[in-house]
């Protein structure tokens, strides 16, 4: 077993770099960087018998660059000041509605499959970004752990079949684009309409951090509602 991983960090920004170089170049949805680099650490990974634990610690300060990344998607809203403020009414409606959705629909199927509580609350917070996600989670009783598995995985749904389902039902507004992305797939599919359109990932990011707020007040109570439906 390998217990030197100070070579994780170039691994991962390596991999990284090249798959997106490859994905600007092929400009295919499933060459999406994140799940292309995922495809290749994993295996390294397996076939190398290093501990995730391991890998993780030699790439730690990139898991610390995650909130002021989250932070930074501030400045697409304040290019964007103007449009947010002659549409608020509908930001908030549409804002809430898709949290809402994304609770209760989450945590219903994990319930009605059998999935127990506490696996429910670990995919209930599935649609916002991985650090209030994992918050969350162990708020109302889930494993962080498994609640950011559920936010990458809803994320790279999001980031690669999401513009394509857009053009195939006819949603053009780059506003609606914008927030329905954030709302469903938080700073995956924000990162993936930031590089289409500034103005879609302006919308996207303000919808990631409405929706973040928004779960995190309400799932405490909507979560003990929903549990009670199911036994």
């Amino acid at each position: 077993m390998l217990s030197n991983i100070w070579w994780s960090l170039p691994l991962t920004l390596l991999t990284f770099f090249a798959a997106r170089k490859l994905a600007i170049k092929c400009k295919m949805p499933l060459l999406n960087p994140l799940l292309v680099s995922m495809a290749i650490l994993i295996p390294v990974l397996l076939l190398l018998n290093i501990p995730y634990e391991n890998y993780f610690a030699g790439s730690k300060v990139l898991n610390d660059l995650l909130q002021p990344a989250v932070v930074a998607l501030a400045f697409p809203l304040y290019e964007q000041l103007h449009q947010i403020r002659a549409r608020w009414k509908s930001i908030i409606s549409v804002c809430f509605i898709g949290s809402m959705a994304a609770i209760i629909s989450g945590t219903i199927i994990a319930l009605w499959l059998g999935a127990t509580p506490e696996i429910a609350a670990s995919v209930l917070p599935k649609s916002v970004t991985t650090p209030i996600a994992m918050a969350v989670a162990s708020t109302i009783g889930g494993i962080p752990a498994i609640s950011a598995v559920c936010v990458i995985f809803v994320g790279i749904l999001g980031a690669v079949f999401g513009h394509t389902l857009f053009n195939r039902v006819g949603i053009r507004t780059k506003a609606a684009r914008g927030l329905a992305m954030g709302t469903a797939s938080h700073a995956l599919g924000t990162a993936r309409c930031v590089e289409i359109d500034f103005q879609e990932g302006a919308f996207s990011s303000l919808a990631l951090v409405i929706c973040g707020i928004m779960t995190s007040l309400i799932a405490p109570f909507i979560f003990p509602l929903l549990v009670q439906l199911f036994h």
